[in-house]
């Protein structure tokens, strides 16, 4: 029988970790080389900040697991979590929440089944709440003129990285979506999103996994952009990728990775996959 190929798990270095364990459990050969290194913020008070509106907004949209550790580490002490939403694009980000004790019921994310974890599964999920809500819960109507009222809109809050330079980073086409549909949103940045520091050996790892018939995987396009940057010229024509998600594997082939293949987000439909490769 043919030994499963190796892959190389790119992921920040907390989380490459964990996914390569959980990955060699399913019988997948792995290697860890961390291609985004996650920090804290240098001045978290904007987030304790926006603990004490939490249950204003009509929900919590957190765009990774890491959005959710750094800003539940910013809780107030004894505050509890109020009856917010607490919206997730994918299992990972929901088993952070679970950990986190958010409560299971106030959760909503894609079905794990779901074809892709992604903003556009998570808006198929909401839209129908946040269509029916014309008013932010719990907050009064409002006189703007003698004799007019006016709902305060519904807000979303969402929590996020911000890149080296400190802008936020990420698509923004769920907050198109919420502010096309009238709501109003405000996003809070929870950590820093930065390029890793290798050792000679990890670049000369990286260098021969190039040709040696490894696999990286991709759940992120800007980790291979980071990769270009720690190991410039590097072989790409002659390497293999795996991407998370159809436009993770486009712009891998835009720069020019040799083979792509497109593997499922979830764990063990991932491994599956993995182990069917020629």
């Amino acid at each position: 029988m043919a030994q499963a190929p190796l892959v190389i798990v790119t992921r920040p270095e907390s989380e490459a970790i964990a996914w390569a364990k959980a990955l060699q459990a399913q019988g997948i050969r792995t290697h860890t080389l961390p291609l985004l290194h996650i920090a804290a913020l240098p001045d978290a008070s904007p987030l304790v900040a926006q603990w004490q509106d939490l249950a204003a907004h009509l929900a919590v949209m957190f765009v990774s697991a890491n959005a959710v550790r750094f800003f539940m580490a910013q809780r107030p002490a004894g505050m509890p979590i109020k009856a917010c939403r607490a919206w997730s694009t994918g299992p990972g980000t929901r088993a952070a929440l679970l950990a986190a004790r958010w409560p299971a019921d106030q959760i909503d994310s894609p079905d794990e089944d779901a074809p892709n974890f992604d903003s556009e599964a998570l808006w198929a999920k909401v839209a129908p709440s946040v269509a029916m809500a014309k008013v932010a819960p719990g907050v009064a109507m409002a006189k703007v003129a003698p004799g007019v009222v006016a709902a305060q809109l519904a807000s979303v809050l969402v929590v996020r990285g911000a890149d080296a330079d400190g802008q936020m980073a990420g698509r923004d086409w769920l907050v198109q979506q919420l502010q096309q549909a009238g709501v109003r949103v405000v996003q809070t940045v929870a950590y820093v999103r930065q390029a890793p520091v290798w050792s000679d050996a990890q670049k000369q790892r990286a260098l021969h996994a190039m040709t040696d018939g490894s696999w990286w995987l991709f759940s992120s396009s800007e980790a291979a952009l980071q990769l270009q940057q720690l190991c410039p010229g590097l072989p790409l024509g002659q390497a293999k990728a795996l991407a998370t998600h159809p436009r993770i594997a486009k712009r891998l082939q835009e720069i020019g990775w040799g083979q792509v293949q497109t593997v499922p987000a979830a764990l063990t439909a991932q491994a599956e996959s993995i182990k069917s490769l020629p």
